[in-house]
């Protein structure tokens, strides 16, 4: 197979029974390659050695292991609470026992948040109970609960166009058209009913709001997920309904009736509570102090046991630097793996705004060495096979993701572009920072089905899929660790977001 960029032919050759991999490298001269821009500056050796654990990790890997470990030993692992921090020490102790360098946990103060009780029902004019959770940082109701007239909306945008008379004194349902997409593009574009629908409707004189779960499945498991309070807003409370009681919802509203709804949430914030980021590493051989960031995150929402939202994500990316790690190769650059707290919720105390609260700390902890952080990669969105990879680097680091893309594509993935803005969700204040964009992209087609819902569960992982994701996650650290290339696009592809 030829590399796009013309600087070398390989065949690889592997068996059941023996793990062999052929290398055949045909380089162009280097001064010439470095002239023409396209040298990725990988040595054959590197590249052999990711070739062999890439396939390595086809015949089987341990990540369902570890997820099944996290998921069975701790179970739900909110952000700051006691479950969380077992898990910190679940992570230390099997780092640490699988050899890595420098295993460490980077605490952090944060406010937090906890469900409490909460019922829902319609009272007239067909009374009949709800199936809600309540949104990751809403405020509780009075403790008596809300009784009002409730009113409906298609989606946010009609929320928008409705003017307080429409509003004011009422609870509020607003839906929303979702769909299935490859890369979960419908979450982001719908997700505004969740994240600021509360201040929308309190703006208007509102009680509450009750929205249609930003999901995509049809069973009757609301899915909650962080809102945000606007300063210039009340703070009401918010919940999602599951998708059937949503679809109730719309049909009684239809039939032209007044509806009048109750709503009782006991949900509260909580300060002064502590969560961390785990950190293991496979030092660097030439330039120790240049990183390579892979990981996941180890909290999770409260209904489920987080096995897909991050539990896998966490076992993909362990193992992929434990693999490397056993192979006794001695990356050029550190391979930092990243166990991330609190993404989920919350709020870190040295940020104006809340979420990704590990991945704020640790900019805030790290500030003074960012630029020694050449790339980054996290694993949040599932366990399904990884279809795509997306960057956006600089020309120079263009010949390494070449070689990446070429090395993936017996994966079965395909190259996207250099125009990306995608990462994982924790790097998004490294990418703020500077860090240049990359993203391995999973299948996200049934992702939605199950994100941040009590079916959040081990059964919905299957390992075969996994071991693939662990191959794409060697393949990525293997290069980018062991490439001379020194500038990778720091700060200039970043805009913030």
């Amino acid at each position: 197979m030829k590399s796009d960029n013309r600087i070398f032919c390989f065949s690889a050759s592997n068996t059941l029974n023996a793990l062999v991999a052929s290398v055949i490298f045909c380089w162009v001269p280097a001064a010439a390659a470095q002239e023409q821009g396209t040298d990725p500056g990988v040595s054959s050796a590197a590249i052999a050695q990711a070739v062999e654990l890439r396939d390595q990790a086809m015949q089987g890997t341990r990540a369902y292991e570890w997820v099944e470990s996290l998921t069975t030993e701790i179970g739900p692992r909110p952000g700051g609470s006691a479950a969380e921090a077992s898990a910190r020490q679940w992570a230390v102790k099997k780092l640490s026992a699988m050899g890595f360098s420098n295993v460490r946990i980077e605490t952090f103060p944060m406010i937090g948040w906890q469900r409490g009780e909460e019922e829902a029902a319609i009272l007239e004019p067909y009374p009949q109970p709800l199936a809600i959770t309540a949104l990751g940082g809403s405020v509780a109701t009075p403790p008596e609960g809300i009784e009002a007239e409730l009113v409906v909306f298609k989606d946010f945008a009609a929320l928008e166009a409705a003017g307080p008379d429409q509003v004011k004194g009422r609870l509020v349902y607003v839906g929303h058209q979702m769909q299935r997409t490859q890369d979960g593009s419908s979450y982001g574009f719908w997700g505004k009913v969740r994240w600021d629908g509360a201040s929308e409707v309190a703006r208007k004189g509102g009680l509450g709001i009750m929205i249609r779960s930003i999901g995509t499945d049809e069973h009757r498991m609301p899915h909650t997920g962080s809102m945000e309070y606007a300063m210039d807003a009340p703070k009401i409370p918010a919940v999602a309904l599951s998708n059937p009681d949503a679809d109730q919802i719309e049909r009684i509203a239809a039939r032209g009736v007044t509806v009048r709804a109750r709503l009782r949430s006991t949900a509260r914030v909580v300060e002064n509570l502590e969560s961390g980021n785990v950190i293991a590493e496979i030092p660097g051989r030439t330039h120790p102090e240049q990183i390579v960031i892979i990981g996941g995150h180890l909290d999770s929402w409260d209904l489920g046991t987080g096995a897909l939202d991050d539990g896998a994500g966490v076992a993909i990316t362990m193992e992929a630097a434990r693999m490397i790690l056993a192979s006794g190769w001695m990356p050029e650059r550190t391979i930092r793996l990243i166990l991330w707290g609190s993404e989920e919720g919350g709020v870190f105390e040295q940020a104006d705004d809340g979420g990704l609260v590990g991945g704020r700390a640790y900019v805030y902890a790290h500030r003074d060495e960012l630029e020694n952080h050449v790339m980054g990669a996290e694993s949040d969105f599932g366990a399904r096979r990884i279809w795509q990879v997306n960057y956006n680097v600089s020309d120079a680091a263009r010949p390494a993701m070449q070689l990446m893309e070429t090395l993936l594509a017996p994966l079965g993935i395909a190259p996207g572009d250099n125009q990306s803005s995608s990462i994982g969700p924790d790097l998004i204040p490294l990418k703020a920072a500077g860090l240049p964009a990359f993203s391995l992209a999973q299948d996200g087609r049934d992702y939605f089905d199950y994100h941040h819902t009590a079916d959040d569960v081990l059964s919905r992982i299957q390992p075969g899929q996994l071991d693939q994701n662990v191959a794409a996650y060697i393949v990525f650290a293997m290069i980018a660790a062991n490439s001379s290339i020194d500038d990778w696009g720091w700060g200039a592809a970043s805009d913030g977001n």
